[in-house]
């Protein structure tokens, strides 16, 4: 029974402190899809092997640990969660980075 608690008391623990997850999603499609994205009229959708991408921000840069592809900016080794700003602060856990906001875990 003890067993069972420390289990549960580390899983509750581990999904509090996860860092956002990197998962491909459709993209509006901006000229080219990125590397590992398929056209799909009006969108670029992942296939098996994409990574995460995003749109660049008004500035053109991207994000550390993001490289430049064309209007995206495609996650590498080590990049974290990042997205464009809307406005001129990030949420809590975000820190500011140019055009985006980035996950501070």
């Amino acid at each position: 029974m003890r067993s069972i608690m420390v289990l549960v008391a580390f899983l509750a623990a581990a999904s509090v402190t996860a860092a956002p997850m990197l998962t491909p999603v459709p993209l509006p499609q901006k000229g080219s899809c990125p590397f590992g994205y398929m056209s799909d009229s009006k969108y670029c959708t992942p296939s098996n092997g994409a990574k995460f991408a995003i749109l660049k921000g008004p500035s053109g840069s991207c994000p550390s640990n993001y490289s430049s592809q064309g209007a995206y900016c495609v996650a590498e080794s080590y990049a974290r969660f990042a997205f464009v700003k809307s406005s001129g602060s990030c949420p809590s856990g975000y820190g500011s980075q140019g055009d985006y906001c980035v996950s501070d875990r």
